[in-house]
């Protein structure tokens, strides 16, 4: 039996591989516009398991897997064995044998690395606390669509250094496009746990408003993650001066873009008046997850195609 391919994080795939991901991203997404059939995943079952929840991650693979001509099927660690103690490794051999493709959104990278080293069919991370990375294959589709190629341009990234940051930064190395983090003291890049070995494409500045000069596109997420919950309050006033303002676009460039992973605080890491304002996408952001999302289930599934 062949050795199925996994998304754990971005750098599983090459550039080349990225880039026809986009390509089939666009053309899977203008078959759902114009209301085309397309089934190529007909009788393949989706599994997705939640240790963290979801609103995005779960609507967009369950429906863009339904899109597609498959099934979903929704597992909670609450309601299963996982939830009791089950080893992962038995829980991978057992799920992979009745299923084609599975999606984790979970806390540790571990546990994911775990279950696909022991998965017979593809396993994509829907979130860990280490990486987003099918946020990622949203947000740089998204930009291209907006902008055009993303090489070359500047990303500023404003607030705590998460797993979406740590999978921008991964990103930049892949595509050849700089990243400026600015965070708050004692939430700096952990360049071993964001697995960046380089930093030709990487600057922190301490000042938020230094990142976002000339900044071809400007994001954030919230200041609290899941699983930090007891540190909300130190954390609102740590941050309270790292939030996305009118100000901090206007040091941007003139026709730079706001993303947003979601959910958004408004008024806490981004003003209404940004999310809200005509250089938010957050909302073609957010739908792209679902279209990058199918065209990576397809690749990995049935390789590259031609139609």
């Amino acid at each position: 039996m062949a050795t199925p391919r996994h998304f754990l994080q971005l750098k599983d795939l090459v550039r080349d591989e990225l880039d026809y991901l986009f390509a089939r991203t666009r053309i899977i997404k203008t078959r759902f516009k114009t209301y085309q059939r397309y089934w190529p995943l007909q009788d393949r079952t989706l599994v997705m398991i939640f240790e963290k929840a979801s609103t995005r991650t779960r609507l967009s693979f369950e429906a863009g897997m339904h899109q597609l001509g498959g099934s979903a099927i929704y597992l909670n660690t609450r309601d299963s064995q996982l939830g009791r103690g089950e080893p992962v490794e038995d829980a991978a051999q057992v799920i992979s044998r009745m299923s084609d493709i599975v999606m984790i959104r979970t806390f540790e990278q571990e546990i994911i690395e775990r279950f696909a080293s022991h998965s017979r069919v593809p396993v994509i991370n829907g979130l860990t606390n280490e990486y987003h990375p099918c946020q990622i294959l949203a947000d740089i589709f998204t930009f291209i669509e907006h902008r055009g190629p993303i090489q070359g341009k500047t990303v500023a990234w404003i607030g705590d250094s998460n797993n979406v940051c740590n999978t921008w930064l991964q990103a930049a190395e892949i595509f050849d496009f700089n990243v400026h983090v600015s965070t708050p003291p004692g939430y700096e890049v952990e360049a071993e746990r964001a697995g960046l070995y380089g930093t030709d494409h990487f600057e922190q500045f301490a000042d938020p408003m230094d990142a976002a000069r000339n900044a071809d596109l400007v994001t954030t997420d919230v200041w609290t993650s899941m699983g930090f919950e007891a540190e909300n309050e130190e954390r609102l006033r740590d941050f309270a001066d790292w939030q996305v303002d009118a100000e901090m676009m206007r040091a941007a460039k003139p026709d730079a873009v706001f993303m947003h992973c979601l959910p958004a605080h408004r008024g806490e890491e981004v003003a209404a008046e940004v999310i809200d304002g005509t250089q938010s996408v957050v909302w073609d952001e957010a739908e792209n997850r679902l279209h990058v999302q199918k065209a990576l289930m397809e690749f990995l599934l049935l390789g590259r195609v031609n139609d």
